[in-house]
């Protein structure tokens, strides 16, 4: 069930992840950020009630924790962006948010097979690959002094997962509240900061509000299956880190964008590290 869940947070933080992308292109990043979140949060607080759980100070802080963390991997990650080396950016910062948690998840004991071990070896290329627009030519041509911001993106996304790891099994669905709250005042208070705009047009509510739920759902899945029976850290977050695929499938479903060979090279690496991890025995 954990992989089951990890999984479906993948599909969805992708779905999540390309429609955000299509509302930025018609209005201000931040704006589209900060008011997902928004539109999440208040979502999350109506379902509580229901799925919200006993929580502890320490809960809480591990959710805030979680939150700034995410938050801060986006603003870092858009920024880079905006510098135009999306073709180095996108995969090694896939990459390493995968790489964190797996990394994270055996030293802290998780015990693993040997054909998970490949599976979720295979997963790792799979994110690079599928996140490789341009190719991997395009890749090697870049400068070293790229990897910096992409490393701390990756890093910050992938230190999202292990931070909510840490909250507790009957907590529910309440830490991502905290995680949440602190995501949207980092966000807001960066962007005044740096005199961004959060003005959202109207023509971008649609996209903006499916966004913000579908993150929030995303972000719940993870949740659950981190609490579900034989929910390994290194399992769920690397199942969840190959969120890229979900992406690329619906540009190229939607926006009819043409698949690089790298890409299809990667689609199929992680339909076979899926197999990998998930299939008992």
């Amino acid at each position: 069930m954990a992989a089951v869940l990890a999984l479906a947070s993948a599909v969805v933080y992708g779905a999540s992840d390309f429609l955000g992308g299509l509302a930025s292109r018609r209005t201000s990043v931040f704006g589209v950020v900060a008011l997902s979140q928004v539109i999440g949060l208040a979502a999350l607080l109506a379902l509580l009630p229901w799925l919200g759980g006993p929580v502890t100070g320490e809960d809480m802080a591990w959710g805030a924790a979680s939150g700034l963390a995410g938050a801060g991997g986006l603003v870092v990650f858009f920024r880079t962006l905006a510098r135009g080396v999306m073709s180095v950016v996108a995969p090694v910062t896939a990459v390493t948010a995968a790489a964190v948690p797996v990394l994270v998840g055996l030293l802290g004991g998780d015990s693993i097979g040997g054909r998970t071990a490949v599976g979720i070896g295979l997963a790792l290329v799979a994110v690079v690959l599928v996140s490789a627009e341009e190719g991997l030519a395009a890749m090697r041509a870049a400068r070293p002094a790229a990897l910096a911001p992409a490393l701390l993106a990756g890093s910050l996304f992938g230190l999202f997962f292990v931070l909510l790891d840490r909250t507790s099994e009957d907590a529910g669905l309440t830490p991502l509240a905290a995680a949440r709250v602190a995501s949207v005042l980092l966000v807001i208070a960066i962007a005044g900061a740096g005199r961004q705009s959060l003005r959202v047009t109207r023509a971008a509510l649609p996209l903006v509000a499916v966004s913000g739920l579908g993150d929030m759902t995303a972000n719940a899945l993870f949740l659950l299956a981190t609490q579900a029976e034989g929910g390994q850290l290194a399992i769920t977050g690397v199942l969840a880190s190959l969120y890229p695929v979900s992406t690329v499938v619906l540009a190229q479903l939607v926006l009819r964008e043409r698949l690089v060979s790298a890409q299809v090279a990667g689609l199929v690496a992680a339909a076979a590290a899926v197999v990998l991890i998930t299939l008992p025995g």
